[in-house]
């Protein structure tokens, strides 16, 4: 092969996925990647402020000194490899935060719930989960042995329809606490009486309601009393404590069950000392930061009035938590808006088909504790301006 035909050859992508991205070009739905940027942040996960916190960095870094803890990164899989005491207190903590009998942590969510589905569910079992649920849980039940079967959001009649179809067989019921696009809360209680009635393990992913519901933010879960009636909670550390990794929450039984077959667990390497630490040391600073959590929790109940005050209530999707979308169909018109509002000088992302339903195209915007109420004002200001102006 010539310099000239090899170099060619490494440029260009295979025929088979070049189109996907021509396609995607086509319909502005192709990402370029993210770069950094001094806008007003109502994009990121970040929901306490945690990721920018010196306070958490400087308080790690004593720990790690104070515990002899060696910053280095990990050295393999704590399967193979053992677990340190410095995992164990702060697994120890975790679970006594959530008040449930062991905690397991994992490198990322994603990781956390696809050792869950690939190590607990067997073949013969049936999966039913929220057409809602995010990417991870997918993910996680295309390596499950089970069968999975996605029930309309949150439809608990035909929960219940699905099971009454499949007796005498070992049924789990997944959900999310606070679904990742559109921001809303299913009726956990109802679910709750349903799994009960009918002998179902329900899973329950609260990777956005850590931080924001609850008096400590433990939880959406939490919030109801509802810990001992969940059989798995899956608790995601990457949006509200600003860190790495992911915990699995449940009995001891489960845990024995993840440890010893989730192969995202057994095959991966742990996290390092300093990422543990971070952990631990945001969940500490979690349980006794209220006020954070308070100002949060003013700052959702300022954005749901407001949005009321303009005229804009139809177009977000109702929910209660740090998340709301303003639906806005059509890949050009939502990017139009979206670039019109970074221009003010608002960090706000669209969220294109296909990674939503085509139609139902938006703008998420994420609330935190650092977002002023004249921020917040401000923006969905702005958003009725062109939102009410393109309509003329």
């Amino acid at each position: 092969m010539t310099d000239f035909l090899y170099f060619r050859y490494m440029k260009c992508l295979p025929n088979s996925i070049q189109p996907e991205l021509n396609q995607g070009e086509q319909n502005d739905a192709l990402k370029k990647g993210s770069l950094p940027n001094d806008l007003i942040d109502f994009a990121s996960n970040d929901y306490l402020g945690f990721s920018q916190s010196e306070i958490l960095f400087k308080v790690t870094d004593e720990y790690l000194v104070k515990n002899k803890c060696i910053e280095k990164a990990a050295t393999g899989s704590l399967f193979l490899s053992g677990n340190r005491s410095l995992f164990e207190e702060t697994e120890g903590f975790v679970a006594n935060f959530h008040q449930t009998e062991t905690a397991l942590l994992f490198n990322s969510g994603r990781d956390a719930t696809i050792g869950f589905f690939s190590a607990v569910p067997q073949e013969g079992d049936l999966i039913l989960y929220d057409e809602l649920c995010n990417a991870s849980i997918r993910d996680g039940l295309q390596r499950s042995d089970a069968i999975s079967l996605k029930f309309d959001h949150n439809d608990f009649e035909a929960v219940e329809k699905l099971i009454l179809r499949n007796p005498k067989t070992i049924i789990y019921i997944v959900t999310e606490s606070v679904f990742s696009m559109d921001g809303d809360c299913p009726n956990l209680e109802e679910l709750v009486r349903i799994s009960d009635k009918q002998h179902c393990y329900l899973v329950v992913d609260e990777a956005h309601a850590l931080g924001v519901f609850g008096l400590k933010g433990e939880g959406f879960v939490q919030m109801l009393g509802l810990q001992d009636s969940i059989f798995a909670r899956i608790m995601t550390f990457e949006s509200a404590l600003g860190c790495t990794g992911a915990a699995i929450v449940g009995s001891v039984n489960l845990r024995d069950c993840v440890v010893n077959f989730a192969q995202s667990f057994k095959y991966t390497t742990g996290l390092s000392l300093r990422s543990v630490a971070t952990i631990l040391i945001a969940y500490q600073h979690l349980e006794k930061e209220q006020q954070t959590i308070a100002q949060l929790r003013e700052n959702i109940i300022h954005f749901r009035q407001e949005k009321n005050l303009l005229g804009l209530k139809a177009l977000f999707v109702h929910g209660k938590s740090a998340i709301h979308s303003a639906i806005i169909p059509g890949n050009e018109n939502v990017t139009s808006i979206s670039q019109k509002l970074q221009e003010k000088g608002f960090d706000l992302k669209a969220i294109l088909s296909p990674s939503v339903p085509e139609g139902q195209e938006r703008i998420r915007f994420c609330l935190h504790s650092y977002n002023s109420k004249e921020e917040i004002s401000e923006v969905l200001r702005l958003l009725s301006v062109f939102i009410f102006s393109s309509q003329i």
